[in-house]
């Protein structure tokens, strides 16, 4: 197949180059993480949420805050805590006196970017008012549905250490998002390099817009287009349900795992220049793809076993297809 294949009014190489300049640009704030800036960008472009799970200070804020300028996309923040309301979330209907009726005021999820900062901190009351703004891109709101932008995206984050006034995210709302992403320490050598671009200004108070939101719906649209084989959608299907048969797991990933998968694989290949998928676009996505989504049996947790160590083990036992591109 062709890599400069039109897909729409994009070519897969447009989609290389769009990709290409808004990694490079948000690499000017967050420093020797190129995969988590790339794994933002596919769950981006294929309309999904992200969690980011990792300990304070590793930059899951700005990362979120540098992405939503790079793309030119509205940027809202909500810090969650247990006293945060459904309302403060989706918005709130107030009663005029002057025109003796109720207006709508709408919250921070009316936004393309909404960063839910510390989202286990939030009772699941409130955790469960993104629930249908995930999954369907609206809110309801008594009564009456309003849409949300498009795109639209949620990235949540999380401290995986902190348990005490934290509420653990049911499986219904963490199988809402498309991936969960760690980034981790940086080396010696880029945080040293942190250290130098911070020293008189934070670069993120000078990062420029690269991106127009109407690009990032073309790309949107472009990406589902990239094709998969059989041997590839079987690849997919086989890793997801040796998830569901696998004796550690009490619960294995979801049809929305198998979508999720072969969604992020397909974005994954236009990033690289082709417009089809080939296996180490799976085996490259499928940890953050499908881990979150499994429930391991706790007999496994004692023995110190965890769901990324079955999705591993899961990638060297099934066959990968021959023949795929």
């Amino acid at each position: 197949m062709s890599n400069v294949e039109e897909v729409g009014s994009f070519s897969i190489t447009k989609v290389q180059e769009l990709g290409k300049i808004v990694i490079e640009n948000v690499e000017k704030v967050i420093v020797g993480k190129r995969s988590t800036i790339e794994q933002v960008l596919i769950a981006l472009l294929c309309e999904g949420h992200v969690l980011i799970e990792d300990v304070p200070g590793t930059g899951k804020t700005m990362l979120a805050r540098a992405i939503a300028i790079s793309t030119g996309l509205e940027f809202k923040r909500i810090q969650c805590t247990p006293d945060l309301l459904p309302n403060d979330v989706t918005g709130v209907s107030i009663y005029n006196q002057k025109n003796r009726d109720f207006e709508f005021k709408p919250g921070p999820v009316f936004s393309s970017v909404l960063l839910a900062d510390e989202i286990n901190r939030a009772t699941p009351r409130t955790q469960s008012a993104l629930l249908e703004a995930m999954g369907e891109g609206q809110v309801s709101i008594d009564g009456i549905t309003y849409p949300l932008a498009n795109p639209f995206m949620v990235i949540a984050t999380q401290n995986p250490i902190e348990f005490e006034g934290t509420f653990p995210l049911p499986e219904a709302q963490m199988d809402r998002f498309l991936l969960r992403l760690h980034i981790g320490y940086p080396n010696t050598r880029d945080e040293d390099r942190m250290l130098v671009m911070q020293q008189v200004n934070h670069p993120i108070n000078e990062l420029d817009q690269v991106v127009d939101g109407a690009s990032i719906s073309e790309i949107q649209r472009s990406v589902r287009q990239v094709d998969a084989v059989e041997n590839i959608r079987r690849y997919i299907l086989n890793l997801v349900q040796a998830t569901r048969d696998h004796p550690a797991l009490a619960l294995g990933a979801s049809p929305r795992g198998s979508l999720a998968l072969f969604r992020s694989a397909q974005a994954r290949a236009a990033l690289l220049g082709r417009d089809f998928i080939i296996p180490d676009d799976v085996k490259h996505m499928a940890v953050a793809c499908l881990a979150h989504r499994m429930l391991i049996n706790p007999e496994n947790i004692l023995s110190g076993d965890t769901t990324v160590d079955v999705v591993q083990e899961i990638l060297k036992q099934v066959e990968i297809p021959m023949g795929s591109v």
